[in-house]
């Protein structure tokens, strides 16, 4: 295969500068605030945004190395298939938050909800459409009655 490269569009500004201790998704983020700075030759393309609530964040675990196909999940003390998880070891380390958009200041997103640790390079932005991007009836497959847990769940630092 060939390999893909990506340029980082701009850098998420979090109050994180450690990953311990960090939440592990959004819901356990809940009004943290943060800001997404985009690089001056992207800003363009923040047009419109404004107009909606949420936005997903794509981002890439610069501080994370290496991956391992089987993974012990911070919900759950069994080993799982990373795919099968949210884990950060990742064969390509890119992760995705959905986060609360506040405003849309220049180059400057000010956002809410967010659990990325400062200094993350951002990829791209999509905007969350709740009618086509939630789904009603799906299964949560190993995390099902777990979800709730990662409210207060935090970061241990065992995705080095």
């Amino acid at each position: 295969m060939d390999q893909i490269v990506f340029k980082p569009i701009g850098i998420i500004h979090t109050p994180f500068t450690n990953r311990e201790g960090m939440p592990i998704q959004p819901s356990g983020a809940e009004g943290v605030r943060g800001t997404v700075e985009i690089a001056p030759e992207f800003a363009a393309g923040l047009k419109d945004l404004d107009g909606f609530s949420y936005i997903m964040l794509i981002y890439h675990f610069h501080l994370s190395s290496g991956y391992e196909l089987e993974v012990v999940p911070f919900m759950d003390d069994t080993p799982r298939g990373v795919f099968a998880t949210r884990a950060p070891k990742r064969p390509n380390g890119i992760g995705v938050s959905v986060v609360k958009l506040l405003k849309v200041e220049g180059n400057v997103l000010e956002v809410e909800d967010l659990d990325v640790i400062d200094g993350t390079p951002l990829l791209d932005i999509k905007p969350f459409v709740p009618d086509i991007d939630n789904r009603e009836g799906g299964s949560s497959g190993w995390l099902s009655g777990k979800a709730m847990k990662m409210r207060t769940k935090k970061s241990d630092g065992r995705f080095r």
